[in-house]
């Protein structure tokens, strides 16, 4: 048997929509955001198919390999992309979540230009009669060499055992053709869409009210505040579902929610339970990179056709992103303090139920930005809704690892996605990192941004018989 050529991919031309990464950032801040700023990565080095396998129902890839139905392909390239991140800057930026976006919409679009049987969403052309397994891999392989191309020879050898599954042919030429093809429109589409920014935010000056939030240590700048103008992938704006104003800091409401995370929050505290504790830490990793291992595990363990899984995945990482760009939006809108500087300077909220600890300190350390909305929790809840409404059911049973969980808790298990949305919102105030106004916000934008995305993008066709 002959090997099919690798090098077909004619993206170059759009590449520098992913290769231009934060150079602006020193080496130090990138190990310290690499921990911090976007959820606690770091030391993420874990192998992401053991992680998966920890689904109760779990099948084996190889069993299905290079088949027409499976959704292999599909888990494997989104495992593949997380790799890729990781090598990259380690979820540090903005980029990974914009790259696992586009690298299942170009395996989406490509699938479908095969079998239409959903709306394609940068690539509208056909392809009839190619093999639909090397076409997707060879689309999602494109996109990467295309964001990532220090790393083309790793993503050569992984495409190559895909293809390898795939007899040589027409069908097999027709599809590498196609890959290319929706991994050219995809980057195209998203070039200079405004994720790559300063992470350091170097114009943002932090306002001297009560309220306005202040930078917390050890972090001395504001995470990446243009990305709040980054273009999304579904939305219409950023600021379509901007969220409504946080409390007043002289409502009973507020105060709640002070004494809640002061007490609950705390380094040290007597009132957080271990469990509390142990999710805590489970979920503070990225979302961008548990929430794809959640629809990888499920995925597996219910068998899902490749066609519907490819859009899943497309939607569940379009979802993912445009929380953030909504998230960012608010969050820079509002400009609401966290709590380690709130419960410092609760004698100057004007609130007579907060009573300040100029001493306190969080459970678990503050990313450099703001707390209101929580974007975790955006991010839980948008994922939820996109899964939830593929799925046709909230009761999809899993287990799972997390990069950041502790020895003692190394895996959580859920009945529902909302369940698993709800204790990843939660587990913001038991770090001690966000008030509960912030995570119930930030569920109640998701759930919107998730919810517009399925409505509106990659939709069901309507075939006339």
């Amino acid at each position: 048997m002959t090997t099919t050529p690798i090098s077909h991919v004619h993206v170059a031309s759009a590449a520098r929509a992913g290769r231009r990464t934060a150079s602006t950032v020193a080496t130090v801040l990138v190990a310290l955001l690499t921990l911090l700023a976007l959820g606690g990565v770091a030391g993420a080095t874990d192998d992401e198919g053991k992680q998966d396998a920890l689904a109760p129902t779990l099948t084996t890839t190889g069993s299905t390999h290079g088949t027409t139905t499976s959704s292999d392909v599909v888990v494997d390239w989104s495992r593949i992309v997380f790799d890729a991140a990781m090598t990259d800057d380690g979820y540090i930026s903005f980029l990974g979540s914009r790259h696992q976006a586009m690298v299942h919409i170009a395996m989406h679009d490509a699938l479908n230009a095969i079998r239409p049987k959903y709306e394609q969403y940068a690539y509208t052309g056909r392809s009839y009669g190619a093999d639909p397994v090397a076409a997707a891999a060879a689309a999602a392989h494109d996109v990467l060499v295309a964001v990532y191309p220090a790393q083309q020879a790793t993503l050569d050898a992984e495409l190559a055992t895909w293809l390898a599954t795939v007899p040589d042919g027409t069908a097999k030429t027709k599809a590498l053709a196609l890959g290319a093809d929706a991994a050219a429109a995809v980057v195209a589409l998203r070039e200079d869409d405004g994720t790559v920014v300063d992470l350091v935010s170097p114009t943002f000056v932090p306002g001297t009210e009560p309220g306005d939030y202040q930078y917390v240590p050890p972090y001395d700048f504001t995470f990446a505040e243009d990305f709040r103008y980054a273009t999304p992938f579904g939305l219409t704006s950023p600021d379509q579902f901007r969220v409504p104003p946080p409390p007043s800091l002289r409502s009973r409401g507020y105060a709640r929610a002070y004494d809640e995370v002061k007490s609950v929050g705390a380094l040290g505290s007597t009132t957080r339970t271990e469990d509390q504790g142990y999710y805590a830490s489970w979920w503070y990793e990225s979302s961008e990179i548990g929430w794809p291992r959640i629809a990888r595990v499920t995925t597996t363990s219910e068998e899902l056709e490749l066609w519907r899984a490819a859009r899943m995945f497309a939607l569940v990482n379009m979802a993912l992103y445009d929380s953030y760009v909504a998230g960012w939006d608010s969050k820079f809108h509002w400009d609401f303090w966290r709590p380690y500087t709130a419960i410092r300077a609760g004698d100057t909220d004007g609130n007579r139920r907060t009573v300040a600890d100029p001493a306190w300190l969080s459970h678990l350390e503050t990313p450099p930005v703001q707390d209101y909305p929580s974007t975790h929790s955006v991010l839980g809840a948008g994922a939820a809704e996109v899964l939830e409404r593929s799925f046709g059911t909230d009761h999809v049973p899993f287990s799972m690892d997390s990069t950041t969980s502790v020895p003692a808790n190394p895996v959580r298990s859920f009945e529902t996605f909302t369940q698993a949305a709800d204790e990843n919102a939660d587990s913001r105030v038991m770090a001690g990192i966000h008030f509960r106004f912030s995570t119930e916000m930030g569920k109640s934008l998701g759930r919107k941004v998730g919810a517009y995305i399925v409505k509106n993008h990659l939709r069901p066709l309507r075939h006339r018989h």
